[in-house]
Protein backbone atom coordinates (compact mmCIF):
# COMPACT_ATOMS: atom_id res chain seq x y z
CA UNK A 1 0.00 0.00 0.00
CA UNK A 2 1.42 3.36 -1.05
CA UNK A 3 1.51 6.02 1.64
CA UNK A 4 0.15 9.45 0.69
CA UNK A 5 2.54 12.38 0.92
CA UNK A 6 1.64 16.02 1.37
CA UNK A 7 3.18 17.85 -1.60
CA UNK A 8 2.44 20.93 -3.68
CA UNK A 9 0.33 20.07 -6.70
CA UNK A 10 1.72 20.56 -10.22
CA UNK A 11 -1.57 20.13 -12.04
CA UNK A 12 -4.03 21.95 -9.74
CA UNK A 13 -2.38 25.22 -8.87
CA UNK A 14 -3.07 28.92 -9.16
CA UNK A 15 -0.14 30.32 -7.23
CA UNK A 16 2.10 27.77 -5.58
CA UNK A 17 0.08 24.56 -5.63
CA UNK A 18 -0.32 24.47 -1.84
CA UNK A 19 -4.12 24.35 -1.79
CA UNK A 20 -4.25 21.83 -4.63
CA UNK A 21 -1.77 19.61 -2.81
CA UNK A 22 -3.66 19.80 0.48
CA UNK A 23 -6.92 19.02 -1.33
CA UNK A 24 -5.38 15.97 -3.00
CA UNK A 25 -3.99 14.79 0.34
CA UNK A 26 -7.38 15.22 2.08
CA UNK A 27 -9.31 13.97 -0.97
CA UNK A 28 -11.49 17.07 -1.11
CA UNK A 29 -12.28 19.97 -3.44
CA UNK A 30 -9.37 22.42 -3.85
CA UNK A 31 -11.82 25.33 -4.03
CA UNK A 32 -12.86 24.60 -0.44
CA UNK A 33 -9.25 24.70 0.74
CA UNK A 34 -8.64 27.96 -1.15
CA UNK A 35 -11.76 29.48 0.40
CA UNK A 36 -10.56 28.52 3.89
CA UNK A 37 -7.18 30.18 3.30
CA UNK A 38 -8.90 33.36 2.06
CA UNK A 39 -11.26 33.41 5.05
CA UNK A 40 -8.33 32.97 7.45
CA UNK A 41 -6.52 35.86 5.77
CA UNK A 42 -9.55 38.18 5.74
CA UNK A 43 -10.55 37.61 9.35
CA UNK A 44 -7.14 38.23 10.86
CA UNK A 45 -6.00 34.65 10.90
CA UNK A 46 -2.69 33.28 9.72
CA UNK A 47 -3.89 32.51 6.16
CA UNK A 48 -1.26 34.36 4.16
CA UNK A 49 1.62 33.53 6.48
CA UNK A 50 0.61 29.87 6.68
CA UNK A 51 0.36 29.67 2.88
CA UNK A 52 3.83 31.17 2.44
CA UNK A 53 5.34 28.80 5.00
CA UNK A 54 3.73 25.79 3.33
CA UNK A 55 4.85 27.01 -0.10
CA UNK A 56 8.45 27.04 1.12
CA UNK A 57 8.27 23.87 3.22
CA UNK A 58 6.31 21.48 0.98
CA UNK A 59 8.14 19.79 -1.85
CA UNK A 60 6.62 20.00 -5.32
CA UNK A 61 4.90 16.89 -6.65
CA UNK A 62 7.32 14.83 -8.72
CA UNK A 63 6.80 14.71 -12.47
CA UNK A 64 6.35 10.91 -12.39
CA UNK A 65 3.36 11.11 -10.01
Amino acid sequence: MERKKLVRSRKDKYLGGVCGGIAEYLNTDPTLIRLLFVLFAIFGGPGILLYLILWIALPEESAAA
